[in-house]
């Protein structure tokens, strides 16, 4: 598709929503333009149908976001927008993005894909065999309206997904610039084996007898109970009581958990009601004498799971109740809608790669926009970012 036919529309009356794009439209639309019936069923429909699941792009993770964080994030002089990729008059393509002057804890305004710390994945909604034209159209929007931004930061994109495939060759064609500013690997959980084949698998013997023995000395406690619940009964209830046993541990005394801050604790309640609304929610609990001591947080995004959140008494550490949950967890492996599961959590984490084998490589890539002047720049950028890689790299050779 020629670059020349995209069109950029900045709306905010609901009424713009009912036209009709004629070939190839991207619009930026705000909070108030998507929480409305008929974009909302557009939306829905990318869904059903994007090249990749990204379940913190769904309307009900998203509109929550947005709401708590979106409408008040003015840096330099933008708030967040959704831009919405429109082809042949159906919507096939949407990220959220703002432009920022915070990079990395350096001062440099530029564009980005907009993430706040409760979400773990920038992979945008496009759907299935658009991947190409949607990263053309996106690219061309930011070359003509760069503003004071120097570049495009794209975060936590899948490294091996077909968007990110689209988007190489999409760069490859045109010739522009761009680097990875970031790269984690986190735990992933994958396979056909069954649950008991796959725990045989990624631990040894002795650590099986080992969190055996440990579940027998808990039951000895009391009455040692698991549940896993698909739907909303007695959510609201459940949520309070993830947020309070979160904040009990490290998290809560160093103010980083949900429940640390009120906008945090009113998006996680809302986000797990609209997840089982739409059917993405399953929830975990290892309980004793009826009391939570483990809870974990899946969301359900054929073909994948994110593993969203997890807490666990930190007064039963000796017993290792989180682990012992996340061996009721690899009953994902046997579900038929899930092929892998993301386990959001940070690299090296001490606990779930001792047991989730594989790894999902997720990377921040950075990609210049602009005339001749801005990319410029933005090579200087490049060669000051990557100069330490590249001093690596020759070490290792």
């Amino acid at each position: 598709m020629d670059m020349a036919v995209a069109k950029t529309f900045r709306t905010r009356s609901p009424a713009v929503l009912r036209e009709v794009a004629a070939d190839s439209q991207l619009r930026l639309l705000t909070l108030t333009d998507i929480d409305q019936p008929g974009f909302m069923d557009a939306w829905q429909r990318l869904v059903a149908h994007a090249a990749e699941p990204n379940p913190f792009f769904e309307p009900w993770f998203l509109l929550p976001s947005l709401r708590q964080w979106g409408a008040g994030e003015r840096v330099v002089d933008d708030q967040v927008v959704v831009g919405a990729w429109y082809h042949d008059g159906r919507l096939s393509g949407l990220m959220p993005t703002v432009r920022s002057s915070a990079y990395y804890g350096h001062t440099i305004t530029h564009a980005k894909g907009w993430l706040h710390p409760n979400a773990f994945c920038g992979v945008p909604l496009i759907a299935a065999g658009h991947e190409d034209a949607f990263w053309r159209v996106l690219l061309a929007h930011f070359d003509r309206m760069a503003r004071r931004a120097l570049f495009l930061h794209l975060p936590l994109l899948p490294a091996d997904g077909p968007v990110s495939a689209a988007l190489d060759r999409v760069l490859a064609a045109s010739g522009r610039a761009h680097y990875t500013s970031a790269e984690e690997n986190r735990a992933l959980l994958a396979g056909d084996a069954s649950a008991a084949a796959y725990l045989e698998t990624a631990m040894s013997a002795k650590k099986r007898k080992e969190l055996r023995r440990q579940h027998n000395r808990l039951a000895e406690e009391g009455a040692l109970t698991f549940e896993r619940i698909d739907g909303d009964e007695g959510l609201t209830a459940w949520a309070k009581e993830f947020l309070t046993l979160e904040a009990a541990g490290w998290k809560g005394a160093e103010g980083s958990a949900l429940a640390s801050a009120p906008d945090t604790a009113v998006f996680f309640t809302q986000a797990l009601q609209g997840a089982a609304a739409a059917g993405r929610l399953e929830r975990l609990a290892l309980r004793l004498d009826g009391r939570a001591i483990a809870m974990l947080v899946n969301l359900i995004t054929q073909p994948g799971a994110y593993s969203f959140k997890t807490a666990f008494d930190e007064d039963y550490a000796r017993f290792s109740p989180g682990m012992l949950l996340q061996l009721e967890n690899l009953a994902l492996l046997e579900r038929p809608d899930v092929q892998w599961a993301d386990s959001c959590a940070v690299e090296g984490h001490p606990m779930i790669e001792r047991l989730w084998r594989d790894k999902r490589r997720m990377l921040s890539r950075n990609i210049a926009i602009g005339g001749p002047v801005r990319r410029a720049a933005f090579r200087l950028l490049k060669a000051y970012e990557t100069r330490s890689r590249k001093t690596e790299e020759a070490r290792q050779k």
